[in-house]
């Protein structure tokens, strides 16, 4: 299988849409994104990255089975985060964290 080319400019704008939807997710669910930048970017780029070769914005932290339906389950926000946020504070990814 080769790899699919993503070209700079469409994953730099799709980047950017996925920034503003975590954003506005965490603020209506009362969380907070990740402070690390470097690990919240990575988290972000790999979301991006699954939405264009996949088509959608699976978890980067998910193995992907390749079962569509099964699959939904760990499109982000995947069904897992609310707890793990309430158990742990953080989602798997490290991308939400509940507010202090």
């Amino acid at each position: 299988m080769s790899k699919k080319e993503i070209p700079k400019e469409e994953f730099e704008e799709l980047s950017e849409e996925i920034i503003g939807w975590a954003e506005s997710y965490a603020e209506e669910n009362d969380y907070k994104l990740n402070e690390d930048e470097r690990q919240r970017n990575a988290v972000l780029k790999g979301l991006a990255r699954n939405k264009i070769k996949f088509g959608e914005r699976y978890c980067p932290c998910r193995i992907r089975s390749g079962d569509k339906e099964k699959d939904k389950e760990i499109i982000c926000p995947c069904i897992f985060h609310r707890d793990e946020i309430e158990k742990e504070g953080n989602c798997h990814c490290y991308l939400f964290y509940a507010k202090d």
